[in-house]
């Protein structure tokens, strides 16, 4: 029933909007759809015994990881769509969205909050495996949509990395199915089956299906060899397109990592497959910060920041400890959070200088003050500086990880000060210019964008949780963690 009460309201929203007239309306059932779908989830998780099976279903199983992703999904679809109501009006009238393709917008945006509801509520693999294909098509279309060539070419760039990565995962599956069925009497590719036959599994075919779903996931999530698409989908899509693509959609990828790696956690693979984590999520963050230190643009400066963050979630997975898992589920909302208030005050800082590259940015605190401290607010919160949350994620992650290998944890808190000094040197370089060194002139033609309805309060909100979060850990927030550690078996 939990499912049909999300495809129900998923397929209302959806025909709202088709009906729909005007921007005004469209947006509105679009808000409507996400907090439908938030209401949902809050009402599960305080009312109804979770973890359950979908009445009649073996496909769709609802636990307190999906849940918890579907939160954070959900909250992060609101404040976009929040967000979009004065931001997408913008780009109508700076021509870069043509108005008859409002609809399609807020369609596509509709569908694929659905689809990724799905996938983190399936059960079965080869079900996650076709909703996460159909959350790369569609948020590709979102990237597209816009009226410029470097955007499509971005989208097919996007579609091609993503989907030719997961054609491999698509082997791992074979293997995985035809490995079950040899020791169960008939394959199986359902999460749960597989979780509790775990110790059964070979485990040499058991490490050869992690790692070829491990290069579909890895795609996903932007980890390196496989990132190389993300900087130009994150950088050129829309700033509300942005937020979700990386606060929601990388969070697909990595949950199917640390369900499959929950998997082979009880097997013998687990030291081997450990240890490769480990590796790619190291050069994963050396590649990131290493592409951040020279950017002169912003939004590629904040999309190579969500690879290396990626990175660093592939660490807390692989040093497989329970504390270790708690601090990376809890890292995952800080992130998410935090990486789409900067997205959102990149936005209103495009619009204001119609750029987004570092020369071009001046006078920000004059004519943007809310986008300006935001973005300098969220630089310190992503960065991982006390008190905001990513601070103390880190700290713990790289606690364990001292007892694994102490020479990793150097290395990366080395990149991690090369990471934080890119950002320095973008902040200091591009928010002291001033228009007065250019003349009279210079300071004539800057005039503050008007920042429409909606567009601060997602900035504000977010800089408000993830402060919260930093100096207070909520205690149904800390027992929903522990719950997720303790059902994926790490207790």
């Amino acid at each position: 029933m939990i499912i049909l009460g999300y495809l129900a309201m998923g397929a209302i929203a959806l025909a709202l909007i088709a009906l729909s007239k005007s921007h005004r309306t469209m947006n509105a059932f679009f808000i409507l759809h996400t907090l439908a779908f938030l209401a949902i989830g809050v009402y599960v998780l305080l009312t109804t015994a979770v973890p359950i099976f979908e009445t009649g279903s073996e496909y769709f199983y609802v636990d307190h990881l999906s849940l918890y992703e579907v939160l954070i999904a959900a909250l992060l679809f609101f404040l976009a769509s929040v967000y979009a109501n004065g931001y997408v009006e913008s780009l109508v009238q700076a021509q870069e969205l043509h108005r008859n393709n409002l609809k399609i917008f807020y369609m596509i945006f509709s569908i694929l909050l659905t689809t990724v509801t799905l996938a983190f509520f399936s059960d079965n693999l080869a079900l996650f495996w076709i909703f996460a294909e159909l959350t790369t098509i569609f948020s590709a279309a979102l990237v597209a949509i816009l009226s410029a060539k470097e955007n499509i070419d971005a989208a097919i760039k996007y579609i091609f990395i993503a989907s030719g990565a997961m054609l491999f995962s698509f082997i791992g599956l074979i293997f995985l199915y035809t490995l079950s069925g040899e020791v169960l009497g008939s394959g199986t590719l359902n999460w749960i089956i597989l979780a509790k036959n775990a110790a059964l599994l070979s485990p040499k075919i058991l490490t050869a299906s992690f790692i070829f779903l491990f290069i579909g996931f890895a795609a996903k999530s932007g980890i390196f060899p496989f990132h190389t698409w993300l900087p130009d989908a994150h950088s050129k899509a829309p700033s509300a397109v942005s937020a979700i693509l990386s606060g929601v959609l990388l969070n697909i990828g990595i949950y199917g990592i640390l369900r499959m790696y929950a998997i082979v956690r009880q097997t013998q693979a687990e030291p081997m497959v450990s240890k490769f984590l480990l590796g790619f999520g190291l050069l994963t963050v050396a590649v990131a910060v290493l592409n951040m230190l020279l950017q002169k643009n912003l939004k590629m400066l904040i999309a190579f920041s969500s690879v290396e963050h990626m990175g660093i979630l592939l660490l807390g997975i692989g040093i497989g400890t329970p504390l270790a898992l708690f601090w990376t589920l809890f890292y995952i909302l800080a992130h998410s959070l935090t990486k789409a208030s900067l997205f959102f005050s990149a936005g209103i800082l495009h619009r204001q200088y119609e750029s987004n590259l570092i020369q071009d940015i001046k006078d920000v605190f004059s004519l943007q003050p809310i986008a300006g401290w935001g973005f300098v607010i969220g630089t310190f919160a992503i960065v991982g500086m006390p008190p905001f949350p990513i601070f103390s994620a880190k700290f713990f992650i790289l606690l364990e990880a001292f007892g694994f290998s102490k020479s990793l944890v150097f290395a990366v808190l080395l990149l991690l000060v090369i990471a934080s000094a890119a950002f320095a040197r973008f902040l200091i370089e591009a928010f002291t210019q001033s228009s007065k060194d250019e003349g009279t002139d210079g300071m004539e033609a800057l005039l503050p964008y008007t920042v429409r309805g909606g567009m601060k309060f997602p900035i504000l909100s977010i800089l408000f949780v993830i402060l919260a979060l930093g100096v207070f850990f909520p205690e149904p927030l800390e027992k929903l963690l522990n719950t997720i550690v303790y059902e994926l078996g790490y207790m």
